[in-house]
């Protein structure tokens, strides 16, 4: 890779080692201009590290990585002053009012003075916290917070966004409002990378990168992963006795994937019109009743689910 590249991330190969453990395991992808990109995979899967590479907050192991057209390992302070970055735990300080918060990462940033005045109104009004800009921001709901976080990550107009479980404990209004912003972002230009546990959320990404033990092992739209990882048809069973109902349904011949979603289990079948009576017979000769089972459309959840399930198990 040169930097006459002209996507805005690209990763090739790109390693993170700890002693002895690979939490980044040889991660290959691409971030182009106006593209929302998602970062899914269980807690320890990587996607934190690999954000804060991609960052130039740490440095790989192996491989390259450029972002803004620059080496993420040697030259990491160019890449710094390129992008935004909101980590999980918003970045501001608390004990400082909001104005304050502005003020210092307008700072950092270097926005110059001919343009503080309009970005500091631009931050307020984005975070719907004008005419509050002396309180202390640490009283602040946590969705205005989150949004003071995202304008002060923004100040300096970045054309790149890495954002790390940015909406974690946040109501689901706000966390709404704040994908809204995004989206606005994304359609102007700005290149966005999101890591996310809400599997709501990973269906506003253009694009989804699902991340188990440092490796890629899935990526595509909401909608071509779930056509790829569901392997069969799924079905919705309601009964009672759920945790005899799983144990049955997990050695039963007709099965590809169970799992436990609520007060339901979902179970992958070859095919719908067999499975249905076949596994109503099954659970009825183990004293299971059965309310309900019925043909559903996957979601999200049930490929994160399956896939990891499915990983785990050849791994183990």
């Amino acid at each position: 890779m040169t930097k006459h590249d002209t996507t805005p991330v690209i990763a090739h190969d790109l390693v993170k080692r700890f002693g002895d453990f690979v939490a980044v395991d040889r991660i290959n992808l691409e971030a182009r201009a106006g593209e929302v990109v998602g970062f899914l995979g269980p807690n320890g899967s990587g996607k934190s590290t690999t954000i804060r590479m991609l960052c130039g907050l740490l440095r790989p192991s192996a491989g390259q990585a450029l972002v803004a057209g620059f080496d993420v390992a040697r030259e990491p302070e160019q890449v710094r002053r390129r992008i935004g970055y909101m980590s999980q735990k918003f970045s501001l300080y608390n004990d400082l009012q909001v104005i304050e918060n502005i003020r210092f990462f307008a700072s950092m940033y270097d926005v110059t003075p001919s343009v503080l005045k309009e970005r500091e109104a631009w931050v307020l009004d984005m975070a719907g916290l004008s005419g509050r800009e002396s309180t202390i921001t640490g009283t602040l709901p946590s969705g205005w917070k989150q949004r003071l976080a995202l304008g002060c990550a923004v100040l300096h107009r970045p054309s790149i966004l890495f954002l790390d479980e940015p909406t974690s404990g946040v109501d689901p209004i706000s966390r709404r409002r704040f994908w809204a912003l995004i989206h606005k972002m994304a359609a102007e230009g700005v290149t966005v990378l999101v890591t996310t546990h809400y599997m709501d959320e990973a269906e506003y990404c253009n694009r989804l990168v699902l991340i188990f033990q440092g490796r890629i092992v899935a990526a595509g739209s909401p909608t071509e992963l779930k056509q790829q990882a569901m392997t069969g048809e799924l079905l919705l069973i309601e009964c009672d006795r759920l945790d005899a109902a799983l144990d049955v349904l997990q050695q039963a011949s007709d099965t590809r994937d169970v799992a436990l979603f609520g007060n339901a289990l979902h179970v992958v079948v070859p095919e719908a019109q067999f499975g249905i009576p076949r596994l109503r017979a099954v659970l009825s000769a183990h004293g299971i009743a059965v309310s309900r089972i019925e043909p559903i459309r996957a979601s999200l959840e049930d490929v994160f689910v399956s896939l990891t399930a499915r990983l785990s198990g050849q791994r183990a």
